[in-house]
Formats: structure tokens, sequence, C-alpha cells
């Protein structure tokens, strides 16, 4: 199994078998697993699975005594008894029910007469981590709606329950904003893209755009919800805004020339003026923001803003001027903290990459910390919480190996073997500040994601190492690669076009496009001199 529970017990009671006269029933609080599971169980077995469960049948309830994400699962060959802690456990128990039964299961149809049979067993479990997300950058290529659904149910077959939408950027604006149709009249779509790495200069001369209407939206939050999943907003700002000031020209610095959107990969110079009226601008789209996603959190980006417009701009010098602020850095802490209270004012939390560290940001925020340990410790330190997410572990867009086959190579090389060994908790972090790491995710920047095809390469078989790194209990990973090889069969039973343990299939390569790998000791030497910036501020 995969992600490995925390105990199994294997009963030696025999097994159970599901045919025709298995029955599935739930007590109300899991009425809709119950939906759930007996679609997922129905199309693969053509077993009809009628409640109210009985004799011999799937049994679901809830025991508010239990971990709230945790699970019992019990198999014998009377039946077979799922108990939560809520209704989230019991999902995730019904999906490990899933992993004991043939990887056939997974398909949408029949594909053999079975028999679909469960050993008797009984399991024990719950996750080490709150939050288990993974970040999917939709901003520099689209996903339709039917792509981001897939991988709802993909996140959510891997026990995850975070999808993090970076829904804007340089490259394109890809959310509906009814107070500013621009946004995605203008910025949902860019004259071109990059082909391969940008140091190589190369274009496609082919229009690239797409966006989620509201009614998307909603569709996405609500079968995520189904499936236990939150999905969390990010609209980018003060930097990773020429989208948005391509739309409206208001929005950015007097530079001297009109913005498009940006074709080039890589972070842009231009970011957001310091105006009330931009300020304003932006309380106004993420109200829409808030009425569109429940989450608690909601992003704001805040990383990578240049900050040269800034240093030119007499609005921004008078800003600081006002203020008393001693440089742009606290000018762009100011420009945070706006909107903090605003979403604090909503009952929501501001999050944000780690760059939103500088300029001091007051206690009460959550903290993607992507740029190494060093961040998170600091975060944790301020009385943030934090998600990690260091790029050296959990950047998913990263090369998988030096070979010379690995598709538009960028990055160190991280292989499944590397996300697995992820520790979240930072060594040095002091043991009465652990309960601020709220938990980690994984993210998968899409400059060179172009497809379906291309997300599933990028993210398996490391998404599925992810998920263990953050739902199992720490140096539990005995057995891993056996129990990885294992699961394979139920990602090709899922259609999940993964890179194979041997490397790139001929049709997954990209010889006509150049990346840019780097070398983990030069990574790892600017983390470190990261890290003594930040001990010394």
């Amino acid at each position: 199994m995969l992600p490995r529970p925390v105990a199994v017990t294997r009963t030696g009671s025999g097994t159970f078998t599901l045919d025709a006269a298995t029955t599935l029933g739930a007590d109300p609080a899991c009425a809709g697993v119950a939906h759930w599971l007996r679609t997922a169980l129905s199309g693969a077995t053509g077993l009809p699975l009628p409640g109210p469960a009985g004799p011999g049948g799937i049994a679901l309830t809830v025991d508010p005594t239990m971990p709230a994400e945790g699970y019992h699962l019990r198999v014998r060959p009377d039946g077979i008894a799922i108990t939560g802690g809520s209704p989230a456990g019991a999902f995730y128990g019904a999906q490990t029910l899933r992993q004991l039964l043939p990887p056939a299961v997974y398909r949408r149809a029949p594909v053999t007469a079975g028999p679909w049979t469960v050993p008797g067993v009984e399991i024990a479990d719950a996750p080490r981590f709150g939050w288990r997300g993974c970040m999917l950058d939709v901003a520099r290529h689209f996903l339709p709606v039917a792509g981001v659904l897939r991988l709802v149910d993909l996140l959510a077959a891997h026990k995850l329950n975070v999808l993090h939408l970076h829904l804007t950027d340089d490259q394109g604006w890809r959310i509906q904003i009814r107070r500013y149709p621009r946004l995605t009249e203008v910025g949902g779509w860019r004259a071109e893209s990059m082909v391969g790495s940008r140091q190589h200069e190369r274009f496609d001369g082919r229009p690239h755009g797409g966006y989620y209407s509201q009614d998307d939206i909603r569709e996405i939050v609500a079968y995520a919800a189904e499936r236990f999943v939150t999905v969390v907003p990010e609209i980018d700002l003060p930097g990773h805004t020429q989208a948005a000031i391509a739309a409206y020209p208001e929005l950015g610095n007097d530079s001297g020339e009109p913005a498009a959107v940006g074709t080039r990969w890589g972070v842009s110079g231009r970011v957001l003026n310091v105006s009330d009226e931009t300020v304003a601008f932006f309380r106004h789209v993420l109200d829409e923001v808030m009425e569109l996603f429940p989450s608690r959190h909601i992003g704001i980006g805040g990383d990578e803003c240049v900050k040269d417009e800034w240093r030119a701009s007499p609005l921004a010098q008078q800003r600081m001027r006002d203020l008393g602020l001693r440089g742009e850095d606290e000018l762009q802490g100011w420009f945070v903290r706006q909107f903090q209270q605003h979403l604090a004012a909503s009952g929501r939390m501001l999050f944000g990459w780690d760059e939103i560290l500088e300029g001091s940001l007051p206690p009460g925020a959550t903290v993607a910390a992507w740029r190494g340990p060093a961040l998170a410790v600091a975060a944790a330190r301020a009385g943030h919480e934090v998600v990690a997410c260091w790029d050296t572990a959990a950047y998913l867009d990263y090369r998988q190996s030096d070979g010379p086959d690995e598709p538009i190579p960028v990055g160190t090389v991280l292989t499944v073997a590397d996300v697995r060994a992820f520790e979240p908790v930072p060594a040095d972090l002091p043991a009465e500040l652990r309960d601020r790491i709220v938990g980690a995710q994984c993210n998968l920047w899409t400059e060179h994601a172009d497809s379906p095809r291309t997300v599933d390469y990028l993210a398996f078989p490391r998404l599925s190492a992810f998920a263990e790194a953050v739902w199992s209990a720490a140096g539990s990973a005995d057995g891993f690669d056996d129990r990885l090889h294992a699961h394979l069969g139920r990602l090709d039973a899922l259609g999940v076009e993964y890179r194979p343990p041997g490397g790139p299939l001929p049709w997954q390569r990209r010889p006509d496009a150049a990346g840019w790998p780097r070398d983990r000791a030069d990574r790892e030497a600017e983390l470190a001199a990261l890290t003594r910036n930040v001990q010394q501020s």
C-alpha cells in the first residue's frame, strides 16, 4: 500500500470477495463517501453494491473520538467495516480498500470478471501532517477543467488534501473577475511561448490562452470538496503581475512602454504600483476570489518581486517617505500587509511564498517555504504557520535524472528516492515550534508542461513518493521500492503516463527543446548563503 499505513495486521481469518450480493451502506455522515465509493467500485467491477449495508457488506461509519482524518479498516469473511474519525477519515479508509483490490478496480469500466477479493486485514491509520498538498501552475500553461478534475482524483487517490492553484502570473491570468473583465479578455492569452528553457531564446509563434469562468471554479471547488481536497487559490502580487498590467495599464509603474502579456519564462520586471487605487483594485479581486473559494487560506504570492520600477518611481518613493519606510523591501511588506488585513477581516488567512517575510509581516500568515529549511525556521520563529516545499525536495518540474534523454531538463536532479526522503520538519527547528510546520506540498510549475501528458510525466511517480513522505510516519520508508512497483499497476489502470523507472519513453523525450540543468552543489551553495543572510537578519 502507498502511502504506507501506520499499522497493518493480517488477521489470518480468510478473505472477503465482492459479488452481486454485496451491499454498501453508511451512517448519514458518510452518505457522500458511500456514493463516491459505490461509483468508484461499480464502474470497474460491474457490481451494483446497493444500500443499505447488510450482512456480508461494506459499512462506513464515523467515530468522532478518533483523529479526524484517521480511519480503521477491518476485513473479515463476513464483511468490511470502515470507521473514520470524520467523513474524510472514512474516505481515506475507502481509498485504502481500493488498494487492497486488484489494480483493475481503478479502471472506469470492467476489463475482467474478477474475482474482487480483499485479504483479511486490520489497518489503523492517520496522517502525519494536516496540509498534504500539490501546487499546480495553470498560468504558464492553461489546463482545462477536465484536466484539473482528473488531477483532483489523482491527489485524492494518494490521500493528498490540498490543491494550490497558481492562477495568475506574468504569462497569463486564468480566473474570471466580473468587475474587471479585461483581466481575462486581455490577460488570458499571450502571443507565443518559449520553446525550452529561456536561455535559448526560442519561441513557437503560437498563441496560448484560456481561463476558468466563475462556474468552472465552482465546479472544481465542489468536485474537490466531495473528495476532501481543499482548493487554495493564488493571485500573485505585487510581482508576477505583467498580465494584469497588460489588461489595466494604470496598475503599473510609468516605465515608458506598454506592457503585453509575458511571452518569456522567468521573472518580469513589471510590478504593480503602490497607489491606493491599485490596492483597492486587488481588494475587489480578492473579494470575488473569496466568493468562489471557501478555503481558510487565500494565496497572494508575494514572491520574486523585482523592485527596480519602485526605485525609479516617484510615487513609490513618496509612499516610502510618507510611511517612514527604510527601503523597497519594507514597501513590499507594507503592500502585503494591506491584503493580510483585508483577508483577516473576512475570516481568512493570507498564504504566500517565503518572500512575504521580507519587510516584517505580523504573525498570522501561512508561509510556503520554497527556498530551503532556513526560511521554514525563520517563518516559524516569526509566528507563522509553515508549509514546507523547498525546491530541492519538492519541485516536480525539476529534471528526474542527468541522462541525455530527459525532456527539457531544468533545475537540479530530483529523483523518486529524493522526494521520498523529503523531511518537512527542519532538524534545527526548536521542539516548541515544530507544530508550526502544518505540512508540505509539492510544486509543479508548467513552463515546460503544455499538456496533461507532460503534467503526468513530471508529476508521477514522484507525487506518489511525496504522498508517502507527508502521510506516513517519519522513517517509515521500509519496502517503498516494492510498494511503488506495485503501485505503478494502479497508475497504469488510471491512465497516468508516468515516467518509467528506466527513463523516458521515446515520445516523452523533447530533442527539439533544450533545457538548463543545474548542479545540486551550486544550488546548495545558494541556499547556504541564503541561510546565512536569514540568520544575520
